[in-house]
């Protein structure tokens, strides 16, 4: 155990070094959600209010929890799109011959990818205040407890992709083709009520809602009363968990069968 902690802190430490020397990526995993907020949340505040929004907030609010996950989806593409760029240089080459499990090396690089999106995460939830929500030592927390399941996830299901695809283009392609529409469909854009039922059906299958919820539940927990109708926190948690055990579980199995790099 020790050893395999080494290995993949090696990997982890590799990613953060990175991402100090690219600070463009820090730009944009930033100020592209903010826009979407800014020009979204506040432009749509005033004539759009979807069904089963809870009452007493507005949408630039409830838009927020939305905005956040946007972050960690962002950073997660950045971050794993180091995979297909060290497949060309080499280096992944080097790392596979080397006396390291394809788990540990997942393991790297998904610790690695999680916290360059939480930390991210954690300065996109000091704005929340500017969006009328209260936060208290609690809410923090659990917020950013949700935030690292949510990270991990994301950049779980990066890995299963950077593994399969050789150009940065059709990592590109293939990421926003299946991230951002399961972003959509969480609740992040529109609560899960208002929606048509064959669509209220969709977003219960997808696991990332219930992560949404359970992260939603963690901001407002000062101010229960504005969360509205939504699904328990507890249940909704264990399902972010399993979501994000799932996908790791995925990207390990990719990896293993990656015979060719």
């Amino acid at each position: 155990m020790r050893e395999v902690m080494l290995q993949a802190g090696t990997l982890w430490q590799r990613e953060i070094v990175r991402f100090a020397r690219q600070r463009s990526r820090l730009t944009g995993a930033l100020l592209q959600p903010l826009v979407f907020w800014l020009l979204l949340g506040a432009g749509l505040n005033a004539s759009f209010r979807p069904a089963g929004m809870p009452a007493g907030i507005n949408y630039a609010q409830y838009f927020y929890p939305g905005v956040i996950v946007l972050v960690l989806l962002f950073t997660a593409i950045f971050a794993t799109i180091s995979t297909v760029e060290d497949r060309k240089q080499g280096f992944l080459q080097g790392v596979l011959v080397a006396p390291i499990s394809r788990s540990t090396i997942v393991l790297g690089q998904a610790a690695g990818g999680t916290t360059l999106a939480l930390a991210q995460g954690v300065i996109f939830l000091m704005l929340a205040p500017l969006a009328g929500i209260k936060l208290s030592v609690g809410a923090i927390l659990v917020s950013a407890s949700m935030m690292a399941v949510i990270a991990f996830a994301l950049t779980s299901i990066g890995l299963v992709i950077a593994w399969r695809i050789e150009s940065t283009q059709g990592f590109h392609a293939i990421m926003n083709l299946i991230l951002i529409p399961i972003w959509m469909l969480s609740g992040a854009f529109f609560p899960v009520d208002g929606a048509p039922f064959w669509l209220q059906l969709t977003m219960r299958l997808n696991p990332l809602t219930y992560a949404m919820a359970a992260l939603r539940q963690g901001l407002y927990l000062a101010e229960p009363a504005q969360i509205g109708a939504t699904m328990p926190l507890a249940s909704s948690v264990l399902v972010a968990i399993a979501f994000a055990a799932f996908a790791f579980t995925l990207a390990t199995l990719v990896a293993r069968r990656a015979s060719t790099i």
